[in-house]
Parts: C-alpha cells; sequence; structure tokens
C-alpha cells in the first residue's frame, strides 16, 4: 500500500504550505541529529526518483510501441501494415501452385501498371490484377502468378519501379495484430490514471520534503552566522 501524505498539495496550495510551514514531527524527529534528518530527506527523496524512473520508463515503453503500431497503420503503402487493406476474397489461397501477391505501383504508372503486368515473367494469370486501396502516391494492386515464377517476378517488377511487398494473409495473425493494437490502448489507460496519480501524491511529498531541507539549511546557516544561543526569526518573503 503507498504510503500518502494527509493532504496531497496541489499548486493553489504551495503558497499556504509555505506561509503556515509547520516541521513534521513524525517524519523528520527533531531529536535525531542534523546529519541524520538530512539523510532521511535524501533516503525518501531518492526512492521517489528512482520509482519515477521505473514508471516513466515503463509508461514510455507502451507508449511508444503504441506510436510504432499507429504509424504503421498510416503512413506510406511503402511501409505500412496492409493488413487492415486487404480481404480474403483478394488471394488466391490453399492452392498449390498459384500465390498472390501485393504489389505496390506509383499513381504516374498506373496505365503502365495495367498494361505491362501479365509480361513481367511467364505464368501470370491474365486479368488478374485488382487496385485494392490508393493513398497520395501509391496504389496497392494485387497479381496471381504460379509460385515458382514470385522470386523472378519480385525481382523484374522492382526493376520496372514496381514493389513487391512481403505478405502472406493469415486470418489469425491480422487479428492478433488488431488485439495488439486494442491491448496496448487499454493498458495505456489503465496505467495513464495510477501514474498521474502516484505523480500527484510524490509531487507532494517531494515539495514537502525540499521545504523541510530549506528550513534546515535557514537553521544551520543562521547559527553559523549568529551562533549560539538559537534566538532568530526565520521569514517567507513573497516578491
Amino acid at each position: 500500500e503507498e504510503e500518502r501524505p494527509h493532504h496531497v498539495l496541489t499548486q493553489g496550495d504551495l503558497p499556504t504550505y509555505l506561509t503556515r510551514f509547520q516541521w513534521d514531527m513524525a517524519k523528520y524527529p527533531i531529536k535525531q541529529s542534523l546529519r541524520t534528518i538530512a539523510d532521511i530527506i535524501s533516503k525518501q527523496l531518492g526512492q521517489i526518483d528512482a520509482d519515477l524512473k521505473v514508471k516513466s520508463a515503463a509508461y514510455n515503453a507502451l507508449k511508444g510501441n503504441l506510436q510504432n503500431l499507429e504509424k504503421k497503420q498510416t503512413g506510406s503503402l511503402l511501409t505500412r501494415n496492409l493488413a487492415d487493406l486487404v480481404k480474403k476474397e483478394h488471394f488466391i489461397l490453399d492452392s498449390e501452385y498459384l500465390t498472390t501477391l501485393l504489389v505496390i505501383v506509383p499513381k504516374s504508372m498506373f496505365n503502365e501498371w495495367n498494361a505491362n503486368y501479365e509480361k513481367i515473367t511467364d505464368m501470370i494469370v491474365p486479368r488478374s490484377t485488382q487496385l485494392i486501396h490508393q493513398d497520395n502516391d501509391y496504389g496497392l494492386f494485387t497479381v496471381s502468378l504460379f509460385k515458382k515464377v514470385a522470386d523472378e517476378f519480385k525481382l523484374h517488377a522492382r526493376e520496372r519501379k514496381f514493389v513487391v511487398r512481403e505478405f502472406s494473409y493469415n486470418e489469425a495473425d491480422l487479428v492478433a495484430g488488431k488485439n495488439e493494437i486494442t491491448k496496448l490502448v487499454t493498458d495505456k489507460k489503465k496505467q495513464f490514471g495510477p501514474l498521474v496519480r502516484w505523480l500527484k501524491v510524490n509531487f507532494s511529498e517531494c515539495f514537502c520534503a525540499w521545504i523541510h531541507v530549506k528550513a534546515l539549511r535557514v537553521f544551520v546557516e543562521s547559527v553559523l552566522r549568529y551562533g549560539l544561543p538559537v534566538n532568530f526569526q526565520a521569514v517567507v518573503m513573497v516578491p
């Protein structure tokens, strides 16, 4: 169970905390030596700092993974994930001899593709191409051919500035990819609330701890300046 202060300070509370500052006897017993009190505060802040690094690293890793996946859902057809653009009926599946490839064609070359794709190699299924999707620069076409000429087709297609994207239609993988994004979105939401609450609580803890350091410093410097017995008044100046 995380330790909570009696009152979590908000930004509006900070001036009031300062102007009505009272030493927290429970956390920092004044019967201890000044060195011990300073060590207690230092250890407390060190632990908060270490916890913050772990929590923020975990959250940022999650956020980064999600951003990478989301980037793959958009972006250029040359790099983006094609899974959400294709359907089962676009492919010849479970054939011993035939396969369907996905080809990225620059928009300016659509006519050239349609006129010449059947001649890129032998054994291409006539009239098998279909435009599935297009963005500002490229179109995503299918083409069906014999498996044994697939590698040769990729090579000759690239020579003509048609890029074959590596893609294998597998429904289980497609569902898994969608589920991964959903899971990351859910995990990010789940982590965000507790992280913000933890930050508020521990900002409050740190602020109170640092003000106690200020009070310690004022005390030590005043004794050094004015000597003993202790007889001075500390003041908070508000510009």
